[in-house]
């Protein structure tokens, strides 16, 4: 079947916006071709440098044929009906359709050739293109990323003729700028687009470009006994630079190894979009480097290699600069300089929320093994580098440097390591801290960071987080998960929020005082104490099911668990573990199908008035024994499980509760709950809410699906 191949050329594509717009594209296509009535086999899109390609397979030549059948008014229906409907379809009375006593009009249309519809595509795909950011050039009124200067359109073989804005389709393409022959030339199909690109040094895949880059480069730095610093991030970017990568291998001055290495990389990266280089005999950074080139240098990349080196010197002696300056400053003067730095005009400054965590520190050090008085220092020091030289021109250094110039200044190893490491992690592939100090801190930032901004309620929103809570809260959770560390988070999450409280407050009175009003204390938070921290509880219940969800537990058990109030995450996720084992069990099944037909039976009995409690009484006369068989197995039950809670033995807990399935199963295979007899009956719904207690001791089972 025909092919369709789409060519937008334009000048240079940001790279950052490349693997997006290959996106957009491959979606705008596949809603207009749906939209239009094509169907196809592969649909494919490429994005580069210059350029964004469309390739379409197996498009049919044309629509097909249609025809509608659309239901019109009765006959028997007023003639203003009548008129409406054949207004609507342009048909005439004489071409309807009657069938018992219904009007219908069958409405046929001519399948459309596809050249015809391409057209249509293209044009309305150029003009909505969501570019982040886009230019208009000329006199026309076209928006693109970067002027256009060629589309090139092939349907089978043939040009699809149509103008946009002046910019006419043809069969014609250009290869690289600098190494191609730099004569258009043109085209008739994919397969003769994408070889003639590479004979014109373009290659089109951005996937075939990273493999180019990293292949060379990877040998460059062997034939020197070298490895290159693998980066990911820099990767994508570099690929998106160079429609013919050439990585070369450059040297910079060895002196400038004796600054951080993660500054060495940083400046690399950031400013120059070099690749570090480690030197294996030493692990650590080499002084070298891999810049990747659009040519290929007559000089094997010598000339090229010797400048990147003296514009590489010119930024790292920046760094050093503020290395330097930075270590004259110290920690006392950036800490003085954070009292006027705002975190958030509803929550302070930086200084205030340094007291906050500084204080949250001291409270969780005993319950991580930490020193209280070293984990105040390193909270105090943690932020503190925010106002230094160094990341105020790399803010992706912040804590890192702090790290560094906190051992310097004499510091203990377990500060310096928390100041370093007290943003971590940082997402689901960082790495969890295990020292106790920096645990401490990490948890008092995170903790700081989700109760201020609930507080505030600047909540995430449907896919909105600015302020990255579902990180903290994710966070907050890895931490006590990997560590094993066992708080009360209800009781941080109350006092953090009543520390705020008081430093909102103590601002509030300073404020009105400085006025000359009256120094009235005036709460600025929202909402009280209870909805604040249950509304945060119930944020970090959905960061926990979605964290356990992708490690393959179930959802619903989840709730099940938290709606027990239990506000421990070890102990939560040890509960969810063990009642996930007891549900896959014949026993666990089953008895969560006879709790669920006692909670049926016992909240149709509630609307129609209060349930019966107390003791459930045996020797009734006339009473089954599966009656009672069942109250004396729910009292071996309740012993058991609130021995196996108290010991945190939740598999025993389910081993107890799988002592019910027998004697639950027989009673409601044998007994009418809903018994004529009132003494009875009362006595039957006792005992159903005796079950569904003791059962609701381990988890709400009514929140179990199943």
């Amino acid at each position: 079947m025909p092919q369709l191949l789409l060519e937008i050329f334009s000048e240079e594509i940001p790279a950052r916006m490349q693997q997006g717009a290959a996106r957009d594209l491959e979606r705008m296509a596949s809603e207009r071709l749906k939209a239009a009535g094509l169907s196809w086999d592969a649909l494919t899109t490429y994005a580069g440098p210059r350029r964004l390609t469309l390739v379409v397979d197996g498009l049919p030549a044309a629509t097909p044929d249609r025809s509608e059948e659309v239901k019109g008014p009765k006959t028997s229906a007023p003639p203003q009906a009548l008129e409406g409907f054949l207004r609507k379809t342009g048909l005439t009375r004489e071409q309807l359709v009657e069938r018992d006593g219904v009007l219908f009009a069958v409405i046929s249309s001519q399948g459309r050739a596809t050249p015809d519809l391409i057209p249509e595509m293209v044009d309305q795909i150029v003009r909505t293109f969501p570019w982040p950011k886009s230019m208009r050039w000329g006199t026309g009124t076209l928006r693109w990323v970067r002027p256009i200067k060629r589309i090139l359109c092939v349907f089978d073989g043939a040009v699809v003729p149509f103008e946009i804005d002046g910019i006419a389709s043809d069969a014609v393409t250009e290869g690289h700028r600098f190494l191609g022959s730099g004569a258009p030339f043109a085209v008739s199909d994919f397969v003769d687009y994408r070889q003639k690109l590479e004979r014109e040094h373009v290659l089109l895949d951005v996937a075939d470009r990273k493999l180019r880059i990293l292949e060379q480069a990877k040998a460059a730095c062997a034939a020197q006994g070298l490895t290159l610093v693998d980066d990911d991030g820099l990767l994508d970017e570099v690929a998106g630079l160079a429609e013919w990568p050439t990585p070369i291998l450059g040297d910079m001055d060895p002196q400038f190894l004796s600054l951080p290495p993660e500054v060495v990389r940083l400046s690399m990266k950031v400013h120059q979009k070099y690749f570090a280089v480690r030197d294996p005999a030493t692990e650590g950074l080499a002084p070298n480097f891999v810049v990747v080139a659009n040519v290929e240098a007559t000089d094997g990349g010598k000339a090229l290699a010797a400048g990147n080196s003296r514009v590489l010197s010119a930024r790292l002696n920046d760094a050093r600069f503020f290395w330097d300056e930075d270590q004259k400053v110290g920690f006392d003067a950036w800490l003085k300089k954070l009292e006027g730095v705002t975190f958030h005009a509803k929550l302070g400054t930086m200084a205030e929320r340094v007291e906050r965590i500084a204080a949250l520190a001291r409270e969780i050090a005993p319950l991580v093994g930490a020193d209280p008085d070293q984990a105040e220092q390193a909270a105090r020091l943690a932020k503190a580098d925010l106002a230094s030289g160094m990341v105020g021109e790399f803010p992706e250094l912040q804590g890192i440097m702090g790290g560094y110039y906190a051992r310097l200044a004499g510091y203990p190893d377990a500060v310096a390591d928390a100041v370093r490491d007290h943003y971590k992690p940082q997402g689901p592939a960082d790495t969890v801290p295990t020292a106790p100090v920096t645990v401490a801190i990490a948890l008092a930032d995170k903790l700081d960071t989700l109760v201020g901004f609930f507080a505030i309620d600047e909540k995430p929103t449907g896919s909105k987080d600015p302020y990255a809570l579902r990180r903290a809260a994710l966070g907050v959770i890895r931490l006590l998960l990997e560590n094993g560390v066992r708080i009360d988070l209800i009781n941080f999450l109350d006092a953090s929020f009543a520390r705020l409280d008081d430093q909102i407050d103590a601002r509030e009175i300073a404020r009105k005082t400085a006025a000359g009003g009256d120094s009235v204390h005036a709460r600025g938070i929202v909402g009280d104490g209870k909805s604040r921290h249950r509304d945060l509880l119930a944020f970090f219940a959905d960061r926990l099911t979605v964290l356990l969800r992708d490690q393959g537990q179930r959802h619903d058990l989840v709730a099940a668990v938290f709606a027990l109030g239990d506000d421990d995450l070890v102990r939560i996720v040890r509960r969810v573990e063990a009642l996930a084992a007891f549900l896959a069990t014949d026993d666990g099944a089953n008895l969560l199908a006879g709790y669920k037909r006692a909670s049926n039976i016992l909240r149709a009995e509630e609307k129609k008035g209060p349930v019966p409690t107390g003791m459930v009484r045996t020797g009734l006369p006339n009473q089954p024994e599966e009656e009672v068989a069942l109250a004396f197995a729910v009292g071996a039950a309740r012993t058991a499980v609130e021995t196996a809670l108290d010991k945190e033995d939740f598999a025993a807990a389910m081993s107890a509760l799988a002592g019910l399935r027998a004697p639950v199963d027989a009673f409601f295979e044998a007994v009418l709950v809903n018994s004529d007899i009132a003494e009875d009956r009362d006595n039957r719904l006792k005992l159903l809410g005796q079950v569904r207690d003791v059962m609701g001791q381990v988890a709400d089972f009514g929140q179990i699906a199943g």
